[in-house]
């Protein structure tokens, strides 16, 4: 473990190469980050539309992009760049979170989620590109600095005294290729909550932390949620009371989903790199690297509490509705009213993608280290209101149901807890 002090050395290198001016990174070594390597990421290949540019800068956040290349160039070890990866992820993440809770930066609405997702993509780009003249782990690297970027690290509650915790999850923008300016209100309100406190229905204080996941399946193969969620479920005063992951979902309404599903079955659907999970309605897989566990996991959330909590502007609905293949079967059923016994897993009330795999993985994950700890899935709507001419970003009427998205989220989280 470092110290205190090496951390704010590398906090002041940070800082100083943030005010670099952007030709340092020639005068450091510039050469050593090719830009003008094959992009083989389909992810990152969305970069190339100028309006993702457009978008970091109307949140703020372009110095990350315009400075990252001095600071990578100007590194001399492996140890170094680890330090360096970790440091600017954590001030990225901590940037996004300060401008959704403050009176924003550029001339995006301060909760809007898409400038971190173009901003880290746009590092991520780059660190992909860098050609050290020393051996380094490019894949830890990665790792470590999506990790940072993404709250997962440097991000733990207080321990308050008598301070309840929540820890939340949300999601990056998806389905681009269709509209590349897509938001996800889940992103939003994982920016917009992360280290407040707000006071529940029964009078007690709850700090949250959250973390904003990606929309690809090699991360979940690779355990991303298990890191996420089982650091803050490791005893102590420092442990999460209670867990809700977070995704976009319908049109026009709430739905808190009763069960998650232990399957993948999106598919032709693809994931924010193009990839498929290999599973589909009428033949479902097993993710990578899920641990042992049912078939469905049930919710424990105080669903009654929070639907009765608020029902406007949409609607919030117990959804109990499941997909199986039942015992002795071989074909798909839908069941309104949750799964039979002895049943295989299709899809839970989330479907059989990512929104419903986080549900699974989290919650599979508590009920082996915390059971008695409360957890679930919530869907939003669908965010809508973006401007029919594709070059405006954003418009009042899509702020404006972000906004209330995120009311309504936090009104929900707040209901009474027993």
């Amino acid at each position: 473990m470092k110290s205190s002090r090496a951390w704010s050395l590398v906090g002041v290198s940070l800082l100083a190469s943030l005010v670099l001016p952007v030709s340092a990174a020639r005068a450091q070594g510039g050469d050593c980050l090719s830009v003008r390597s094959p992009v083989v990421d389909v992810e990152q290949q969305r970069l190339a539309d100028p309006r993702t540019g457009l978008l970091i800068a109307a949140g703020g956040l372009t110095p990350f992009v315009e400075r990252f290349p001095a600071a990578l160039c100007g590194m001399r070890s492996a140890g170094e760049a680890r330090e360096l990866v970790r440091v600017w992820g954590s001030a990225l993440w901590q940037s996004a979170v300060r401008r959704a809770q403050g009176p924003g930066g550029g001339s995006l609405a301060a909760g809007d989620d898409r400038p971190l997702y173009w901003a880290r993509l746009a590092l991520d780009r780059q660190l992909d590109g860098w050609q050290p003249e020393f051996a380094v782990d490019a894949a830890g690297l990665r790792q470590d600095f999506e990790d940072a970027s993404r709250g997962l690290t440097d991000n733990d509650f207080r321990g308050t005294p008598g301070v309840r915790r929540l820890f939340i999850s949300g999601f990056d923008p998806f389905g681009l290729d269709a509209e590349l300016r897509r938001a996800n209100p889940s992103g939003s309100v994982a920016l917009s909550l992360n280290g407040r406190r707000v006071t529940l229905a029964d009078g007690e204080r709850v700090e949250i932390r959250a973390v904003v996941l990606p929309v690809r399946y090699a991360d979940f193969d690779r355990g991303m949620v298990e890191r996420a969620f089982g650091r803050r479920m490791a005893p102590g005063p420092r442990s999460a009371d209670r867990i809700t992951t977070i995704s976009q979902g319908y049109p026009g309404k709430f739905t808190l989903e009763a069960w998650a599903g232990r399957a993948r079955s999106a598919d032709p659907y693809p994931d924010n790199e193009g990839a498929l999970s290999g599973g589909t309605y009428q033949s479902p897989v097993v993710a990578p690297g899920m641990g042992p566990g049912a078939e469905f996991i049930e919710t424990s959330l105080p669903t009654a509490a929070m639907t009765a909590a608020v029902q406007t502007p949409w609607p919030v609905l117990l959804n109990t509705t499941v997909s199986e293949i039942p015992a002795g079967g071989g074909a798909t059923v839908d069941r309104e009213n949750g799964p039979t016994p002895g049943s295989r897993a299709v899809e839970g009330g989330g479907g059989g993608y990512l929104s419903n795999e986080v549900a699974y993985r989290s919650n599979r994950l508590r009920l082996e280290l915390r059971p008695d700890l409360p957890g679930g899935h919530l869907h939003t709507p669908v965010l809508t209101g973006l401007p029919a001419d594709p070059a405006q970003l954003t418009g009042a009427e899509f702020e404006a149901n972000e906004a209330a998205i995120r009311a309504e989220v936090q009104t929900l989280l707040s209901a009474e807890w027993s």
